[in-house]
């Protein structure tokens, strides 16, 4: 019998959740054992309270009124604190039920894998296109250290082992698991270091990737290629930690330097556990001592510092090749496939594992500049400064000479030549691979790129092995993209440059600071819009141009069904690569396991597959365009008034939790921008903007604007036009879907009591009428009875999640409302810690339940 998905996350995941649950309710954690009794009767009086429109303070209230036996105000603040403990705990046993499930729920064979790819091209005869694509085609997770993973590396380590233990329904060990789970404290006292964020996700590389990567490197060589060399790494892994010093002061050139051998080292160790792996097997003549010797090298060169590498990946690919060639010719190719499978992970890795890219905003490299030419006057010619966009570009083109980080006094010059310099010590001792991005955030202008490229060339360094890539993140960015990049393809000089690599330009569009400053439907077809107009631009300079997409978890940060989007891209936009960065949550919940990393990482080579070899999506009509753009422009509108209202800053900073996000001590990066100490919009940084609506259960950045702009158009008799681009677009129905699931994750009620506020009340209204909108609309546009019908496992799954959290979340609002009451008496700082602790304490649990809210 087959059972559904939902079926199947119902029998594989609910049933369990309750079962182990319950077991986890009567462990005692603490000398009161009452708390996992009482926090059911909480979780009952929570959804009633919000049925019958209670707000959170009535709702607390009402619940140690008649569950509890009058206890003080500081025995009621310790039952609260305890419930968060256990809620957190919670939702870690839910992750580790639905990792343990993974393969069961989802089919490692289904649609979007390689096997069905695969049968799928010798069904419709198209196994050459496929391999021909393979050739060329590739992707790169690149992994981030933004600051949405809330989960302390000690926890990590209990979810895999957790999951291990009830995939084999080890029931004596899930309980001790349990109970050190209870016990394992998830707040982090002190903020992580750069170093300390690059080691927790070099954790991934070493355990995840390493493997997962590797076996769909050797199913495309052994089952689509039949053995042959595909000539192509088809994945490529990317890294940030240590590298990306955007808005991040503690990253340093050491810091960089540090990670780099770290990586290094790490896929070292790698490579050595398995050549001793192959050397219990070459036990024969003309292969043992090769191979043992080999073993030895790479032993030694594991903690040799970076100037003393004597392996490169070249070496030794040259001599387990050697070892393969007697293995075949002397030995009946007996343990051939060891040998084959550690060629293909070096073929993939190196001697870097992941490309470290370096990035910083192109505000400091201006400033940078200026303060190279104040300490070398004779570098740059005096009229520099107030010259045209066009000479500054040509002054820096011819631009010679030679400056080191030593000789600059200002500490962020020092630190931005010091960190050029880096990427050409890391490639002599990583190779070229290991490190040659440079990315330039919030790039506006063609003088951007060339000040980079400048200074580059000042480290002594006149033809740099390094790609130049730009980032557009505003809306005003995306429009002007194009001819930026025109004026740099027509560049004599920085057209000398594409030709020595290859004749290839990355370029990145940001998604999440597209949607904060532009409105989900904006910032998406911005960005697709700004992605036609490059690649034809590109064609026309014969440039090949790969994007590389900044997409965070939630839909509003450009996550969601990523595969989907990505299949949906259709002809007119340059398909070569799929490069995306993989942030925070996203990378433990969808890459977090072997089975989930390679399940997910063949949806994205699959996605390519589908877009360029299976599907012929034709091109948006005309009318298609039309439309598109219309609704496009007025949910920017109707986002652009909502950002623009007076009370829009102050609901954020008054009534969300965004002041308490840097109190979490989660990432080593500052939680805004700027050093002002009042909010300002353009200082805020996406993550805790787009968690802060998260914790509110309103969710505005993924849906607002939608609901206006289909009403309106429907006000005017366009709705057919609308229904005709939702059947007819894989684009638009994927991001539909995706604002689907940022409407199913709001929860209104939680804040309804808001709308009797006399200062936000009004705004609370005008939030709760888009959302009340946009869910209608979208469910007359789709048909659906319910929002997210087509996909019931995921529903299923963030219902578990969100009902989980729920007297978490009214802890929070609770906390929240005695601090405003408080503030408002005049309330020392003293009188408010206790309540902040709580609400600082509430956004770890709910963000983990998200796993992709921010």
């Amino acid at each position: 019998m087959k059972f559904t998905k939902e079926e199947r996350f119902n029998t594989q995941v609910l049933s369990r959740y309750q079962i182990y649950n319950s077991i986890f309710m009567t462990l005692p954690f603490d000398a009161i054992t009452r708390t996992g009794v009482l926090l059911p009767l909480f979780q009952e009086m929570c959804d009633k309270g919000f049925r019958e429109g209670k707000n959170p303070t009535e709702i607390v209230a009402a619940f140690f009124e008649q569950f509890t036996d009058h206890p003080t105000e500081q025995e009621q603040i310790n039952l609260m604190f305890r419930f968060i403990q256990y809620i957190e705990r919670q939702v870690v046993l839910f992750d580790a039920i639905e990792d343990a499930a993974f393969t069961t729920i989802n089919n490692m064979d289904g649609i979007g894998t390689l096997r069905n790819s695969k049968e799928e091209a010798q069904d419709k005869n198209k196994m050459e296109e496929l391999k021909d694509y393979l050739r060329d085609f590739k992707i790169r997770p690149v992994l981030t250290a933004h600051p949405t993973q809330f989960y302390p590396g000690s926890v990590l380590g209990i979810i895999t082992d957790l999951a291990h233990a009830i995939e084999e329904t080890n029931l004596e060990m899930i309980k001790k698991l349990l109970a050190q789970l209870g016990k394992t404290p998830f707040f982090k006292k002190q903020k992580p270091t750069p170093y300390d964020e690059a080691v927790r996700l070099i954790w991934y590389l070493e355990n995840v990737f390493y493997h997962s990567a590797s076996d769909i490197f050797n199913y495309i060589r052994n089952h689509i290629f039949e053995g042959d060399e595909i000539g192509n790494q088809v994945i490529q892994l990317g890294f940030w930690p240590g590298g990306d010093r955007d808005g991040n002061p503690f990253v340093t050139t050491e810091t960089t330097l540090k990670v780099a051998s770290r990586l290094r080292s790490t896929i070292l160790k790698n490579y050595y556990r398995d050549l001793r792996a192959i050397r219990r097997r070459l036990t024969f003549e003309g292969v043992e001592v090769p191979v043992q010797k080999l073993e030895a090298e790479v032993y030694a060169n594991i903690s040799l510092p970076s100037d003393k590498i004597t392996l490169s990946a070249e070496t030794l690919l040259e001599q387990l090749r050697e070892v393969r060639a007697i293995l075949v010719s002397d030995h009946q190719s007996l343990f051939v496939e060891m040998v084959d499978d550690l060629i293909n992970k070096i073929t993939l890795f190196g001697m870097y594992f992941a490309t470290l890219d370096i990035r910083q905003d192109s505000r400091i490299h201006s400033a940078v500049l200026k303060e190279i030419m104040k300490q070398f006057p004779d570098l740059l010619p005096k009229e520099y400064t107030p010259a045209s966009e066009k000479e500054k570009i040509d002054i820096l083109s011819s631009l010679n000479g030679s400056i080191s980080e030593e000789n600059l006094t200002d500490e962020q010059a020092s630190k931005t030549i010091g960190s050029m310099r880096a990427m050409k010590e890391i490639q002599q001792s990583n190779g070229e691979a290991g490190c040659n991005r440079y990315i330039i955030s919030n790039n506006q202008t063609a003088v951007n790129v060339m000040e980079v490229f400048a200074m580059i060339r000042l480290c002594d360094w006149d033809e740099p092995t390094v790609d130049i890539v730009p980032l557009f993140e505003t809306v005003d960015d995306l429009r002007a993209a194009a001819d930026v990049m025109e004026q740099l393809y027509s560049n004599p000089v920085y057209a000398a440059h594409l030709e020595r690599r290859q004749k290839k330009q990355s370029i990145m569009l940001g998604f999440s600071d597209g949607t904060k400053d532009g409105g989900y439907l904006m910032a998406n077809w911005s960005i697709f819009t700004a992605k036609e107009r490059l690649t034809e631009i590109s064609r026309k300079y014969g440039i090949r141009v790969i994007f590389f997409d900044g997409r965070g978890g939630p839909p509003a940060r450009g996550g969601g069904k990523t595969h989907q989007f990505y299949a949906s891209l259709g002809p007119t936009i340059e398909r070569e690569e799929v490069q995306l960065t993989i942030q925070g949550q996203t990378i433990s919940s969808n890459f977090g396991t072997p089975e989930s990393c390679q399940y997910n990482m063949e949806q994205l080579l699959s996605s390519g597959i589908t877009n360029a070899v299976f599907t012929d999506e034709k091109a948006m009509t005309n009318e298609e365009r039309e439309t598109m753009t219309k609704l496009a422009e007025l949910s920017y509108q109707a986002y652009s008034e909502f950002k623009a209202h007076p009370k829009f800053l102050p609901y954020l900073e008054q009534m969300s939790t965004l002041r308490y996000y840097a109190r979490t001590n989660i990432g080593s990066r500052p939680s805004k921008r700027g050093k002002s100490s009042e909010l300002v919009f353009s200082d805020l940084r996406a993550i805790p903007f787009v968690g802060s609506w998260s914790q509110l259960k309103q969710n505005v950045p993924g849906f607002y604007g939608v609901g206006q702009a289909i009403q309106q158009l429907k006000d005017r008799g366009e709705f057919d036009k609308v229904k005709s681009l939702y059947d007819n677009s894989l684009f638009f129905r994927t991001l539909l879907e995706n604002s689907m699931m940022s409407l199913t994750k709001s929860f209104f009620p939680l804040t309804a009591y808001m709308k009797n506020d006399p200062e936000f009340g009004t705004f609370w209204s005008l939030i709760h009428s888009e959302y009340t909108r946009t869910r209608e609309l979208l469910l007359e546009l789709t048909g659906y009875r319910e929002l997210m019908e087509d996909s019931k496992a995921m529903r299923a799954s963030i219902a578990v999640r969100e009902q989980t959290v729920l007297p978490l979340l009214t802890i929070q609002q609770y906390a929240l409302r005695e601090i405003q009451e408080l503030r408002s008496g005049g309330a020392s700082e003293k009188d408010l810690e206790v309540w902040e602790k709580m609400v600082t304490r509430s956004l770890f649990g709910n963000i983990n339940a998200s796993r992709n809210s921010a």
